[in-house]
């Protein structure tokens, strides 16, 4: 049976998607800014106007049914292309400005030197960072472009994700701390210097089980650091020993501003570029994402 446009119960449907996007009626009144008890009308109006239940409703949860996935999915794509044909018409700024979400670290430390580099080639786009690592939806409020740092994750929901480099980390100290200090002729002589830790003791336990040191022969003590740009100021400063990504220490090391003391490296993981569709952007974010391919590819030569 096919339904005249003006039956469709277009309020409903947006609840429904909101809902099914969080799989949470609190989240989805939230969003919408409206009361959970009209979320979960919405809702019930629309399974009775189809026949057929979209949630299944458990404890303190709810999951999609199968109808609710082919619906959910087919909603979040036409609600997508509905707010950037509007965002198009609303917004046609003389200055093309591409949106770009990305972690705080990559940002600090390898992407903000560089941005001079993308302005000289293209002086008519602007760019605009959020700093963030969170997940993004791409929805016409959020940025075009993400770039994310992943250990194990290869997609993301309802995006494209490429990959741009794979990560690998290895001790690097400053050469002060070096010369000050004991000397590194074996991995096992790092237990006689402080080790800087990223968020947790998991990154040194990994490379010095590469590298053949027993667990229990070096103390997991140290400094946590929140990201890779506070262990690597750190580890500049000559206030310890940094498991460094090589990806964002590449230039010290070549500067000889850090030293890496050891050719052990081990795969931490990926960064990715991330996209509602990497084949349908903007031409300002296409732009900006084929430069980033390029830069990438360059300090993967380089590194």
């Amino acid at each position: 049976m096919r339904l005249k446009r003006g039956r469709l119960p277009l309020t409903a449907l947006r609840s429904f998607e909101t809902a099914g996007r969080h799989l949470s009626f609190s989240r989805a009144a939230e969003e919408l800014y409206v009361s959970q008890a009209a979320i979960s009308r919405q809702i019930r109006e629309l399974e009775t106007f189809l026949g057929r239940p979209l949630f299944l409703r458990l404890h303190r949860r709810v999951e999609l049914t199968d109808a609710g996935h082919r619906l959910l999915d087919r909603l979040v794509r036409s609600f997508d292309d509905i707010d950037r044909v509007l965002s198009e018409l609303a917004a046609s700024p003389a200055q093309a400005v591409v949106r770009v979400s990305v972690e705080p670290s990559l940002a600090a430390v390898w992407l903000v030197p560089r941005l001079n580099r993308f302005r000289q080639l293209r002086p008519d786009i602007d760019v605009s960072l959020e700093v963030d690592p969170r997940p993004i939806e791409f929805r016409s409020d959020q940025p075009e472009l993400a770039l994310r740092f992943s250990a194990h994750a290869t997609s993301w929901p309802r995006s494209e994700a490429e990959r741009l480099v794979s990560t690998v980390d290895s001790p690097v100290l400053s050469p002060a701390l070096l010369a000050s200090g004991p000397p590194l002729e074996k991995p096992i002589d790092l237990r006689h210097y402080t080790l800087l830790h990223e968020e947790n003791r998991q990154g040194w336990a990994r490379w010095f089980q590469a590298a053949g040191v027993p667990a229990e022969a070096v103390p997991a003590r140290g400094p946590m650091l929140t990201d890779v740009s506070l262990s690597k100021q750190a580890a500049l400063l000559g206030h310890g020993v940094a498991l460094g990504d090589l990806l964002q220490v590449g230039e010290e090391l070549a500067s000889g501003t850090l030293i890496k003391p050891f050719n052990i490296d081990v795969a931490s993981g990926a960064y990715w570029l991330v996209a509602r569709s990497l084949s349908d952007l903007p031409e300002p974010a296409r732009a900006f994402a084929d430069w980033i391919r390029s830069e990438f590819a360059m300090t993967r030569r380089t590194a």
